[in-house]
């Protein structure tokens, strides 16, 4: 009988990574399976069992599943099949598994595009051999003869693979299979040279080095979490890397983003090449010579150097330029070409300057032609500041690209804002460059500033132009920062944020980076609440630039109807008025203590996690406005959510021991991205007539409570609050005074005030 597979050697040896653990392991799985298959099938003609796909390839991961082939020649028992499969499954490995004759093979993969490239990866594990041969050479021809459909079938897979996983090199947490820059796109890629074996469009050297760099990451996402995963998450990057001896997960992901660049541009050029030569008509772009200049073509739908042409020093915009106007790809020779373009003059004349903004003003266009130009070192030659933000992960929930490639996404967003402003240039480098210090040490926005300088320098721009671009790197984070943390009714708010913009020019400015790069960094740094709080806080300060006195602006935020239909019940009757639309909430009542506090509670306790709430009292009434998302993803009960604030606000309901019963019975899931550090800050400069208390941290069951718990028990009344939740962290704002309304201005009140809001923060309820 044979004995049961044991695989705890092979999977618990650490020495063994990437390609040497896959091939230790497979053959540890391959001794197994001929052990069983001798056992079940015996010496048979014409009968083997055959390892296909990545099984084929000897590429099993500890979470792959087997792909098995037992291939008979029409004399072997159905029943003897599922003899050979049972003891398998009791392992718990995967299977993936068929029972078939060679014909019956062949027929499948001809309609079935997984069975036939499945079939170009075929090994013996027992059996027939001289079958298993026949059964691979016999695959391959009948692939390659179909190659035009079977190709143009598998660059639409390609596509829609791409479109649904996403990318490896930029994204936050990538598939590491399946993504855009990931192992399958290499394994296409092969596919592909099997049917068209004359193709040269890669350096298959430098992808095998990349794809041993990605199948490393993923045997120890396999061993690090037990289970066949392919999305390396944020929560399993520092395991990862520290299985693979790494100094910390941002070493790894810069590692996993750099090999996925390679990867993804092989096989954007690839799959270009293959079309283009297939010839389907849905892709043929012509091979007419189309003269754009300057010894540019247009040929094929590749932006090329014409024969005989010497690269000049701003031939490497004129390409480029070509390329995102056109949507184009740069041809591959042409890239080596441009290298030996000589150095733009420093500084750069006013031409090659114009083409660069225009490159930038391409908007998405320009994006991939821009990847091209780094892939060959080209880009570095223009921006050299870019360099240590190259394949720079961010790992924080908030931010879904690397440093680059959102630097690259916001400006291409500026470039459909550039009608919105007086000087779009200025606009579309600011951008570029707002965050470039990210990749330097210090803080980013003042390192940025003085990058920011030298490549304004550079490339010509006058000192006053200068002096806006720098504004905008060193402020880019003003209008958000402010809209989501301060009062937009103060004075001061207003005030400061006018004189930081200094112009009403670059507060415009300031306002379309904003949006940008909100929506470049991801889905839950633009919504409409935060729209609208910066499009506000820039009309008051615009008015005070045009000389307008700030008390004509910054006096109330203009009430909705639903507002003012809830401050009129309420002032009538003297009791709370609600409402709710989709997934807000705005609560009007008599102002009374721990009002604010009460309402978060009740919220916590219905599992509604608060993402952005704003308070401020008018008069003898408080108006506080949540917007919330369910923590279980569910539709909101809102009518359960109704009768618990209202026992509430009642005092009949037993707020701490249910949140405590709440924290006990359900953990969320923590990543361990970089968290914001926990802080308090007390600041008395940044309102006239309030204390303003920053909260930033970690995010938790009840903390909102918490927070305004703490406050209330210091016998602080919250004149306003701005709160916002960052993907795990949150960073909250309170405007409190005194009971006497007044500041809290006392040495020891403000340190009494720290510690009861830290303790608040990172003490969690249980």
């Amino acid at each position: 009988m044979t004995p049961p597979l044991d695989r705890t050697a092979v999977l618990g040896d650490d020495s063994l990574r990437g390609r040497r653990f896959a091939v230790a392991h497979t053959e540890v799985v391959d001794a197994w399976l001929a052990e069983l298959y001798a056992e079940v099938v015996g010496d048979r003609s014409g009968c083997a069992l055959v390892a296909t796909g990545g099984h084929g390839r000897n590429e099993l991961t500890p979470g792959s599943d087997l792909d098995l082939l037992l291939l008979h020649d029409g004399r072997l028992d159905p029943d003897t099949a599922q003899k050979l499969w049972y003891p398998i499954w009791d392992t718990g490995m995967k299977l993936g598994h068929s029972f078939r004759t060679r014909p019956e093979t062949l027929q499948l993969a001809t309609n079935d595009l997984a069975t036939a490239t499945a079939l170009l990866s075929v090994r013996c594990l027992a059996g027939d051999a001289a079958a298993v041969d026949e059964l691979g050479e016999a695959a391959r021809a009948q692939w390659a003869k179909g190659a035009k459909r079977s190709l143009v079938e598998l660059a639409d897979a390609v596509d829609a693979r791409h479109e649904s996983a996403g990318e490896v090199a930029f994204a936050l947490e990538p598939d590491l299979k399946e993504g855009r820059g990931g192992l399958r796109d290499v394994q296409a890629i092969g596919w592909a040279l099997a049917a068209l074996p004359g193709l040269d469009i890669v350096d298959p050297d430098r992808l095998a080095e990349r794809y041993d760099v990605l199948l490393a990451a993923r045997v120890e996402l396999h061993r690090a979490t037990g289970r066949a995963v392919d999305r390396l998450l944020l929560q399993d990057q520092d395991e990862v890397a520290r299985r693979l001896g790494l100094d910390d997960a941002d070493v790894l992901m810069a590692r996993v983003a750099g090999a996925a660049r390679t990867i993804a541009w092989e096989s954007d050029e690839a799959w270009f090449e293959i079309r283009r030569q297939l010839g389907a008509s849905r892709f043929r772009r012509g091979d007419k010579r189309i003269d754009l200049g300057h010894g540019v073509e247009l040929v094929g739908g590749r932006v090329e150097l014409a024969d005989g042409t010497r690269p000049e020093a701003d031939s490497v915009l004129r390409v480029a330029t070509a390329a995102a106007r056109r949507r184009a790809r740069i041809g591959r020779a042409t890239l080596e070409w441009l290298r030996d373009a000589p150095d733009l003059p420093d500084p750069w004349p006013a031409e090659a300057r114009d083409l660069f903004v225009e490159l930038l003003g391409c908007g998405h266009d320009a994006v991939s032609v821009i990847e091209s130009l780094d892939h060959a070192d080209l880009w570095l030659r223009l921006v050299p500041e870019w360099a240590p933000n190259r394949s720079r992960p961010q790992r924080n929930a908030y931010h879904r690209f690397t440093v680059d490639r959102h630097l690259l996404e916001a400006t291409a967003n500026a470039a459909a804002l550039v009608e919105r402003v007086g000087r779009p240039d200025l606009l579309l480098l600011g951008t570029l460059l707002h965050d470039i210090g990210k990749g330097y040490p210090g803080d980013h926005a003042i390192v940025g500033r003085d990058l920011a300088a030298d490549v304004c320098r550079r490339i010509g721009l006058s000192a006053t132009d200068t002096a806006v671009v720098q504004t905008l790197v060193e402020h880019h984070l003003l209008l958000p920062d402010v809209a989501t943390r301060r009062d937009l009714d103060d004075p001061v708010t207003v005030r400061s944020v006018a004189a930081h913009a200094g112009n009403s020019l670059t507060l415009e400015l300031l306002w379309a980076l904003t949006e940008a790069d909100s929506i470049a960094t991801g889905t839950a740094a633009w919504g409409s609440w935060k729209e609208g709080l910066v499009a506000a806080l820039v009309e008051r300060a615009r008015h005070v630039l045009d000389g307008g006195d700030v008390t004509e602006v910054a006096a109330t935020v203009p009430h909705t109807a639903t507002q003012r239909d809830l401050v009129a019940r309420c002032t009538e009757d003297g009791q709370v008025a609600l409402s709710v639309d989709g997934d807000r909430l705005t609560v009007v009542a008599p102002d009374r203590h721990a009002l604010f506090s009460r309402v978060a509670a009740v919220l916590a306790l219905n599992g509604l996690d608060v993402t952005e709430a704003s308070a401020r009292s008018e008069g003898t009434v408080a108006i506080d406005e949540f917007r919330v998302q369910s923590a279980f993803g569910t539709d909101i009960a809102w009518t359960k959510v109704e009768r618990d604030l209202g026992r509430a606000l009642r005092g009949r309901l037993a707020i701490e021991p249910r949140l405590a019963e709440r924290a006990r019975s359900y953990r969320r899931t923590r990543l361990t991205a970089r968290t914001l550090d926990p802080s308090v800050r007390v600041l008395n400069e940044a309102s006239a007539d309030s204390t303003v208390v920053e909260v930033v941290g970690p995010d938790s069951i009840g903390l909102l409570y918490r927070l305004t718990r703490a406050l209330a028990d210091l016998d602080l009344d919250i004149r306003s609050a701005k709160v916002a939740t960052m993907g795990n962290d949150v960073v909250d704002a309170f405007y409190v005074r005194t009971a006497e309304g007044a500041k809290v201005d006392d040495p020891d009140d403000l340190a009494e005030i720290r510690a009861a809001l830290l303790h608040a923060l990172l003490v969690q309820p249980v």
